[in-house]
């Protein structure tokens, strides 16, 4: 059915950047739409015994009202994978992300969530991205891969990339002997650009630049390794601290776990909090990560660092209690042996940063059927133009 083009009236918005239409019965996932919409569809995923197909909306018969011209000439049918709204205005891009958020929890987590997904930032949506990994193909021209592709579609302009990334000139150049070029810019100003190989090359990386950032979030400044894990929007970091450090609310003398804990950017505040009379116990398992962190954190000696994997970490038998339990994973979620032993130690509030609202609805479900209630949620616009929405919510012991 590949190539096939057939005329759909698009229903909803579906998790990753998808929008539902139906064809004689049949389900099919529209990217470059709009529920509301009516638009030609061309078929790029499926055949005609596959359950659903995916298609691209290759012209738009009936337009939704927040439909705009895209900005980005690299975004559209068979172009960028990157971006999945540059054709949605930006008051819309938050309105399909936080119907997505409810239908997750609604679905996942059988919960009415009344979030709505909150500004971060300019409302313009571009020039945001500090934190860049562009692929290089075989003539060595930089770009980015094509939507569920490996083809590298070379471009010379990324909209969403921070000024500071446009800078490091990485799209004019050639790249020989590479297989992608990450670029990394720091709010002190700081840059650094390194080189990756693969098996069709070397495993070789060379950078120019440092091989440490310095972030500045509040009173403090956070060294970051290039390569590693900090969060890409500009805002963000101080974002979500504040919105971890509310729902929170330790009091000195308390216990508190920070599990996939990175570089220590929540752990450090909240050990201020806690006081020396109280302790944090940080759980990472990034080599990288846990040395940023006793750099960043060796000032405050309550703090305990554990490099090792959450969930080992976590089997230890005979669990020390925590009053609050803070935890940040990756896309895909904690899963239930990690928020079985969380719940084990019964804190009274466990505060959970999610960037897939799936993996998070799942996980809120699985504490609740351990004796936690979702006690609020919050959703931030961290990711404009992608699909991508940051979630903390808040658990409390029932």
């Amino acid at each position: 059915m590949v190539g096939t083009q057939v005329t759909v009236d698009v229903e909803r918005v579906a998790h990753g950047g998808w929008c539902i239409a139906r064809h004689e019965g049949r389900v099919v996932l529209v990217r470059h739409t709009l529920p509301g919409e009516r638009v030609v569809a061309r078929i790029t995923e499926g055949d005609e015994t596959s359950r659903f197909w995916r298609a691209d909306a290759v012209e738009v018969l009936v337009a939704a009202p927040d439909r705009v011209e895209a900005p980005c000439p690299f975004a559209g049918p068979g172009a960028c994978g990157g971006c999945d709204w540059q054709h949605v205005s930006i008051a819309g891009q938050r309105s399909l992300k936080s119907l997505v958020v409810r239908e997750q929890f609604r679905r996942l987590a059988g919960l009415e969530v009344g979030v709505e997904v909150e500004p971060v930032g300019d409302d313009g949506g571009l020039a945001w991205r500090t934190r860049v990994r562009f692929a290089v193909d075989d003539s060595g021209r930089a770009g980015f891969h094509r939507h569920r592709s490996h083809e590298v579609l070379p471009i010379d302009d990324c909209l969403i990339a921070h000024p500071d990334v446009a800078a490091a000139d990485v799209l004019a150049r050639r790249w020989d002997g590479a297989d992608a070029v990450s670029v990394a810019v720091s709010n002190r100003g700081e840059r650094t650009v390194w080189t990756q190989g693969g098996r069709r090359r070397s495993h070789t990386t060379r950078s120019s630049g440092a091989a440490r950032l310095r972030e500045d979030v509040g009173e403090r400044t956070w060294r970051v390794s290039a390569g590693g894990f900090w969060q890409v929007h500009p805002q963000a970091a101080a974002t979500l601290l504040d919105a971890v450090l509310d729902a929170a609310r330790v009091q000195p003398g308390e216990r508190v776990l920070d599990l996939y804990s990175g570089v220590g950017l929540f752990a450090g505040p909240l050990g201020i909090q806690v006081g020396e009379a109280g302790s944090v116990v940080a759980v990472e398992s990034s080599t990288d990560a846990v040395r940023d962190a006793r750099r960043n954190l060796h000032h405050q000696p309550h703090i305990e660092l554990v490099a090792e994997r959450v969930d080992r970490a976590l089997a230890r038998p005979s669990p020390d209690r925590a009053d609050v339990v803070v935890l940040d994973p990756p896309r895909t979620g904690a899963r239930a042996n990690v928020v079985r032993e969380i719940a084990a130690r019964a804190p009274r509030t466990v505060v959970y940063v999610g960037c897939d609202p799936a993996a998070l609805a799942r996980d809120v479900a699985t504490f609740e059927r351990h004796g936690y209630r979702l006690a609020a949620l919050r959703a931030f616009d961290l990711f404009p133009m992608t699909h991508h929405v940051e979630c903390v919510a808040t658990l409390q012991s029932t």
